[in-house]
């Protein structure tokens, strides 16, 4: 194994693979802590009315900020940033940035006047199914006036991780999120001093937005770019940036704008409806987290830095990197997903005031979810041809195709299947903006598949077929086995079955890599500083 991760002769560790390893850590840290406060909320809370208002409480926030902040918002800075740095200097970037701060601090605060004042006008908006339901709609106003400041303080997060990350540093960026999870535990530990479990929750929110400003400012200004207010001047940095913001937002933003679709859908089914949605996507997020989201970090930043010198050759080879490392970490998730939706769902959350049928109904909707997780988590990889070049346009209109079919698809299927529609939904657009992706920027002459890609998804597809192979045929033999361990039994099932697809699917993998004459340290040349 040890000759796999590493060079013969020598423990360097190439640079990029490094940092995804990096960020990949702390966001499976975060993903962890997250499926930890989900598994407190389902405890406390359940999956009803209470848990219904607060979703729409936290992810009207959370989604504005994945829409704007993560994607839409590195694209558009971390290319002229790294363009400012590498052609002007460390000053030039750094009042550059200090002006996109003192813009966001000021659009941020009046946004959040707006929404407090016109909060239920928003609340009518995004969840239009509460507009019958009175004490539902009164909690989720509630909690949205007092999450809504948390976004505020995200987007200030997202220009110093940004920063940060353009300049390599990465460890704090990726941590931040932890603190918004031990933040809402901590604060479900203490929901008795609270009106109710959702009040607590909120303010664990609110709470944790402040803390993880507090982290990436410190760690800003300890590596010397923390930014500052500055009176920004019309010129062609900040036009540029602002002509590519607009567009990266939409390009960039297809997945989170598909799932925002689902609250405001969502909020017109049955009580409970709305939190299989949440809790499934708690868990579906994990892989796209830990993974896409980690390889998307890291890729922008590398190939914009690689592309600002000359070096075509190189980015092309870190995208192909990450797009195999991407898929061959996500599809035994997939498969999981797929095959054990059912189990996986009762062993994480039924204790407390959540039921083996609210465990049914989320499973149904995690399976769905399952069939897209491996376009959503190679589409941070894909975009960052179009993102890396400044080119805007060509994602913008394939987000804008690929949601306009997913919402259409929606509307046709939440009434047959209910929420498990909205996630099939979500899938198929999923699935439909990756392959315009990869084939326009195929087409362009922006990525082609190297000899290494293709090796490791062929190697990726035969250990996947092995191990749902094993899925299915040890299923049932390991649940009659530990039939007759009371409350441990799914834990023990899970935990068995899982471990020896594992044990199958990478030794596999790995096996095949040698077979092929690849390995980790393969990749790393090509994603050498």
């Amino acid at each position: 194994m040890r000759s796999i991760l590493f060079r013969s002769g020598t423990a360097e560790f190439p640079t990029m693979l490094k940092h995804l390893a990096s960020v990949g850590g702390y966001t499976l840290l975060s993903r962890f802590t997250g499926f930890a406060s989900t598994i407190v909320m389902a405890d406390v809370m359940g999956a009803g009315r209470l848990f219904d208002a607060f979703s729409v409480a936290f992810r009207i926030p959370n989604h504005f900020r994945a829409i704007f902040a993560e994607g839409a918002f590195n694209a558009a800075y971390i290319p002229t940033y790294a363009r400012l740095k590498a052609q002007e200097g460390p000053q030039a970037a750094k009042h550059f940035s200090s002006q996109i701060f003192t813009l966001l601090l000021v659009s941020q605060l009046l946004l959040l006047a707006l929404a407090w004042l016109f909060m239920p006008q928003v609340i009518g908006l995004l969840a239009p199914g509460y507009d019958g339901d009175p004490e539902k709609f009164q909690l989720a106003q509630t909690m949205t006036r007092i999450t809504f400041p948390y976004l505020a303080c995200i987007v200030l997060v997202t220009l110093h991780s940004a920063t940060l990350n353009a300049n390599r540093h990465f460890a704090a960026a990726a941590f931040a999120s932890v603190l918004l999870n031990l933040s809402m535990m901590a604060c479900l530990g203490l929901a008795f001093l609270f009106p109710n479990a959702g009040i607590a929750a909120s303010v664990g929110v609110l709470i944790s937005g402040f803390l993880q400003l507090g982290l990436v400012m410190v760690a800003a200004r300890r590596a010397g770019v923390l930014e500052s207010l500055a009176s920004p001047r019309w010129g062609s940095d900040l036009k540029r940036f602002f002509t590519s913001l607009g567009p990266n937002i939409i390009a960039s933003a297809g997945v989170q704008i598909a799932i925002f679709a689902d609250t405001i859908i969502a909020s017109t089914l049955a009580d409970g409806g709305q939190s299989s949605l949440v809790f499934a996507e708690r868990l579906y997020q994990l892989p796209i987290g830990v993974i896409g989201v980690a390889a998307g970090t890291v890729l922008l930043p590398e190939m914009s830095r690689r592309l600002a010198t000359g070096d075509v050759t190189g980015a092309a080879r870190a995208q192909n990197r990450t797009l195999a490392i991407t898929l061959a970490l996500s599809a035994p998730f997939c498969v999981l997903f797929l095959s054990l939706p059912d189990l996986v769902m009762r062993v994480a959350f039924v204790r407390g005031a959540f039921t083996p049928a609210h465990a049914a109904a989320a499973a149904n909707v995690l399976w769905a979810y399952g069939f897209g997780l491996l376009a959503v988590v190679s589409i941070r990889s894909a975009i960052a041809s179009f993102q890396a070049r400044g080119n805007v346009r060509t994602p913008m209109f394939i987000s804008l195709f690929a949601v306009a079919i997913n919402v259409a698809l929606k509307l046709v299927l939440i009434k047959p299947f209910g929420a498990s529609g909205l996630a099939f939904a979500t899938a198929a657009g999923a699935w439909i903006n990756l392959a315009l992706l990869l084939g326009l920027s195929m087409r362009a002459g922006f990525f082609r598949p190297d000899p290494h890609l293709i090796k490791i998804v062929a190697a990726v597809a035969n250990a996947t077929i092995w191990l749902i192979a094993l899925t299915l045929l040890a299923d049932q033999p390991v649940a009659d086995f530990f039939t007759g361990f009371g409350a441990w039994s799914g834990v023990l099932h899970l935990g068995l079955l899982g471990g020896l697809g594992m044990a199958l699917y990478f030794g596999l993998l790995l096996g095949q890599m040698r077979l092929l004459g690849l390995s980790l340290p393969a990749f790393g040349r090509g994603l050498r500083k």
